[in-house]
């Protein structure tokens, strides 16, 4: 019998550039063994010492990007997402200050990815497809494009929920929590 999903949280992290909100998303590098090259957001598994989910995210976030806990007003959290690696992932939204001095973690970091939010109300940025995947059929997958970056994956799926919840849009009939 399979365990349980492995608890986890990313934080999904805003702040104010130019005048107008941003979304701060990592470029994994393309040596590590989950993930390597997708664009996500900081955030992984909780460890004992963690009290809950947006602690679990903000240290993922100083360990990766190098955003201190304390910088960071917690905004709340979306529903939660079952990933194909068996990762349950609580995504945290929260805001850190304008013209923070970031530190990529190098190991786990390519680069980061700044995109305003606006950008994801522009036509031709967003579309799903639907996929047959461990036996679900026509599971829907979201993609988003930012320049040459496509965004896919876990990290859609929870974009999409923000998204939908900022902007009060719903997709009627979607399962989104079923891998």
């Amino acid at each position: 019998m399979e365990a349980g999903p492995v608890p986890a949280a990313v934080l999904l992290p805003l702040f104010l550039k130019d005048g107008e909100y941003h979304i701060l998303f990592t470029k994994r590098t393309t040596h590590l063994t989950h993930h390597s090259g997708e664009i996500s957001f900081p955030g992984g598994r909780c460890e004992p010492s963690d009290r809950d989910s947006a602690d679990t995210a903000t240290r993922e976030a100083w360990e990766e990007v190098g955003i201190d806990p304390a910088d960071v007003e917690i905004l709340g959290e979306l529903d939660d997402c079952h990933s194909i690696h068996n990762y349950l992932v609580t995504p945290v939204v929260g805001i850190f200050p304008e013209n923070y001095p970031l530190t990529v973690n190098d190991a786990e970091i390519e680069r980061l990815i700044e995109v305003p939010l606006a950008h994801f109300s522009k036509p031709g940025v967003y579309r799903v497809e639907y996929w047959d995947h461990k036996g679900f059929k026509n599971y829907p997958m979201y993609f988003y494009l930012y320049g040459d970056d496509e965004i896919w994956g876990l990290t859609a799926r929870i974009l999409k929920n923000f998204l939908d919840v900022l902007w009060g849009v719903e997709q009627a009939g979607e399962e989104s929590e079923q891998f």
